[in-house]
């Protein structure tokens, strides 16, 4: 049934049913010029279906079932299919203790370990696997996926046996998460008349002002301005519309790399691709030095040594920043009786333009960078 702006009000009960329907035409309904418009619109159905899905069943009690207390400098959740090794990796990675065996579905819970690497501590969770339809609620995929939602970064984990990749994607994609994107250049502001105004910064390949505002009114905007800021998608304006995305950055790893012959990577990776792929074996440890770097440097960590006035900088225990943090972001992890009364702060390092450069708080840090803050009642740190 279909109110009087065309918007679907579908049974609870229904929902899935009408979601796999409107996929189903998708499919089956070629991809043009003529038809990219009405594709569009199908999507954006598809997305406000499941956001009242969601709004339902959390209201039903059927949200986050998993309790995880976030702690250290950042979060990592591990997501693959069930037996390829997560438990293991977090056990001989961290130290943690995760039951393990070798048939599915043996992690039914959330097993934090914590990794000390570049001196950040890394919570790094190991959580059920995903298996196909998980989005829509199998195996306990909604509460899997919403630590997921939360984490800083999530680690991929796939073996010779599970590549299916795109699957894994497809999941999470459906759930609202983007992998290694950033949010799209699109601003939307509702207004109380005047229909739905639709403008553009740069020119528009990839839709137009009619599917712009085609897809607008499936989320029940009729008023309103959208500006599109960069050549956006259908896919795009959709989920800023949609108002639930999180981008995340990830990584992925092939597990049991010891049973992968060398001639065997190069296709594997071909596979994968355009991700870049690290080979690691849990059991025997092997690529574990790269596995470290890869997730410190997708996390974007920078270490900021703090100089006391007169002495040398504390090399052995920098603060932990992340990439694009100013100095301001230094004072909050700094004690409080420290910084009160900051003027300004002294910098050594990549950031400085040269050894000993005042700046102030907005200046952002670089990795190394050497700080001592400066006070209204004399130089502190």
């Amino acid at each position: 049934m279909r109110d009087a702006h065309g918007s679907c009000h579908v049974p609870m009960g229904a929902i899935e049913d009408e979601i796999t329907r409107i996929e189903e035409e998708i499919r089956k309904t070629p991809y043009n010029k003529a038809t990219q418009g009405h594709i569009g619109r199908l999507k954006a159905k598809i997305a406000v279906l499941r956001l009242e899905r969601e709004k339902r069943a959390k209201s039903g009690g059927g949200g986050l079932g998993y309790a995880v207390r976030k702690s250290g400098h950042a979060t990592v959740a591990l997501v693959g299919y069930p037996s390829v090794g997560k438990s293991t990796l977090l056990t001989h990675l961290t130290g943690a203790e995760s039951e393990a065996a070798a048939y599915e579905f043996t992690t039914t819970t959330i097993i934090p370990g914590m990794l000390s690497w570049r001196g950040a501590a890394i919570q790094i969770l190991d959580m059920p696997g995903l298996i196909p339809g998980a989005s829509s609620g199998r195996g306990r995929g909604r509460e899997v996926i919403s630590v997921a939602r939360n984490s800083d970064l999530i680690l991929f984990l796939l073996d010779k046996d599970h590549l299916e990749f795109r699957s894994l994607l497809a999941e999470l994609e459906k759930a609202g998460i983007r992998i290694n994107q950033r949010p799209p250049r699109i601003v939307v502001t509702p207004r109380e008349r005047g229909g739905v105004s639709v403008h553009s910064t740069v020119r528009l390949t990839k839709m137009d002002e009619e599917q712009a505002q085609g897809i607008a009114k499936e989320f029940r905007m009729h008023n309103g301005d959208i500006v599109l800021r960069e050549d956006a998608s259908p896919d795009q304006l959709i989920d800023v519309l949609a108002g639930n995305r999180v981008y995340i950055p990830a990584i992925l790893g092939v597990n049991k790399a010891d049973l992968i012959t060398p001639s065997e990577r190069p296709p594997i990776s071909t596979r994968l691709a355009p991700t870049r792929v690290l080979f690691v074996s849990a059991q025997k440890e092997q690529g574990f030095q790269e596995l470290k770097e890869a997730i410190a440097d997708a996390l974007a960590f920078i270490r900021i040594y703090v100089k006391p006035p007169g002495q040398p900088p504390d090399l052995a225990e920098p603060v932990i920043l992340r990439k694009g943090n100013t100095i301001s972001d230094l004072l909050l992890r700094l004690p409080p009786d420290l910084t009160e009364g900051f003027r300004s702060a002294l910098v050594w390092g990549k950031s400085a333009k040269f050894p000993g450069q005042t700046v102030g708080r907005d200046h952002p840090l670089a990795d190394q960078d050497v700080v001592t803050v400066v006070v209204q009642r004399g130089t502190k740190t």
